[in-house]
């Protein structure tokens, strides 16, 4: 009866055929030797001579240096501001370009809904935070993005309210 079962398992394939695998293995290994190492014989490197030293030369008059003063900022002309009326998301680049370029930009998001004005707001909040600049609300649908060396005077408001992501929060 194990005979029957064992075939009727081996049919099914859920046994092994033992015996079919002994048969089909094959030592392939056991007559292979491992060859020697060919190593080639070592001849040591002769260094060249060491080119000819110069002499160096001191500077017939000493000078005093001066350190250069940089700009505070990029150099940027800030009597210019970039206004942008998006329609849609995709218009995104556009203010991106713009405040990459170290321009303010003025934001005027009342020509989109609601759902796409809050994620190019959210958008301009992650621009101005990774270029470290800032963003304020202006009126309900309008902002304006700062760069980094820009500072906006005007009223005294109070700190601009972050989420607790730490992400300008439009509301």
């Amino acid at each position: 009866m194990s005979g029957s079962l064992r075939k009727t398992m081996l049919y099914l394939g859920l046994a092994d055929d033992r015996e079919a695998e002994e048969r089909e293995y094959v030592d392939e290994f056991d007559d292979l030797t491992e060859p020697e190492p060919d190593f080639a014989p070592v001849t040591p490197i002769t260094r060249q001579p060491a080119r000819e030293t110069r002499e160096v030369r001191e500077p017939r008059e000493s000078r005093e240096l001066r350190a250069l003063q940089a700009p505070a900022g990029p150099a940027t002309d800030l009597r210019r501001i970039v206004t942008v009326h998006p329609r849609s998301y995709n218009d995104a680049l556009v203010l991106g370009d713009a405040f990459r370029g170290g321009t303010p930009v003025i934001i005027n998001l009342s020509d989109m809904d609601d759902a796409d004005a809050k994620r190019l707001v959210d958008f301009a909040a992650g621009l101005t935070f990774g270029l470290h600049g800032s963003i304020e609300r202006v009126t309900n649908k309008v902002f304006l993005l700062s760069p980094e060396h820009v500072e906006v005077a005007g009223e005294e408001r109070p700190a601009p309210t972050r989420s607790r992501s730490g992400l300008f929060d439009p509301s």
